[in-house]
């Protein structure tokens, strides 16, 4: 395994030269994330990685498995290497099946990573407690969006939805599966309207959905090639 410190700034990229990262810094933004051109978007992942998820309730580990969805991990290591969820609300929690976030409450942000979507894949892993998977609408529409399931739930694994066939999972918790046990639930019989989030972001869900918890950010800490 080669270890991962956490760079200076996320925003500090290979190939991205030290005087343009320091200008994106100055401006608040991550070209990375606002601006992802396609060779950005075609960087292969390693075979599997290890990331640790800061949240409100506390620090979970993920390990990345390349092999189970090779699109779907790709794109995780890009959010995750460029700390994509930092003040995401984790905004569905159904108790006894699953957890959800990705919509990161910057209504520009979620825009742009909407029209970002994935080709589907098979699904090679299954949903067992612990797994991560992309949540989809139908066809190629995995872009963001993961949920982390709370029991086992097999049936996700074939289930046919808008013609599109199984969740392919990209990881499994490797330690601290508690804190997504200690997830906010209450909110589960009015879950938030991600239409509302798209339009505005993390004030709608402040006002309306205080109590949720969120991601304070991702940190990759270890991967195999």
């Amino acid at each position: 395994m080669v270890s991962r410190p956490r760079p200076v700034a996320a925003i500090v990229r290979r190939g991205m030269p030290l005087l343009a990262a320091v200008a994106v810094a100055a401006c608040g933004r991550n070209a990375a994330l606002y601006e992802p051109t396609p060779s950005m978007l075609e960087v292969q992942a390693p075979d599997s990685f290890l990331v640790d998820v800061e949240t409100s309730e506390g620090t979970f580990r993920v390990k990345m498995r390349r092999h189970w969805s090779p699109a779907g991990v790709d794109r995780v290591w890009h959010l995750m290497e460029n700390d994509f969820y930092a003040g995401a609300r984790i905004y569905r929690v159904v108790p006894g099946f699953v957890a959800q976030w990705g919509l990161t409450g910057d209504p520009e942000l979620d825009s742009i990573w909407r029209g970002h979507t994935l080709p589907d894949e098979p699904t090679v892993g299954s949903n067992l407690r612990g797994v991560l998977a992309f949540a989809r609408a139908g066809p190629e529409t995995r872009s963001t969006q993961l949920f982390v399931n709370l029991v086992d739930n097999v049936r996700l694994d074939a289930l046919a939805s808008g013609g599109v066939e199984g969740y392919p999972p990209v990881g499994e918790i490797e330690a601290g599966l508690e804190v997504i046990d200690g997830f906010y639930a209450a909110y589960n019989d009015r879950t938030p309207s991600q239409d509302s989030i798209r339009i505005a972001g993390n004030d709608y869900l402040r006002r309306a959905y205080p109590q949720l918890d969120s991601i304070v950010g991702t940190r990759v800490t270890g991967y195999w090639r």
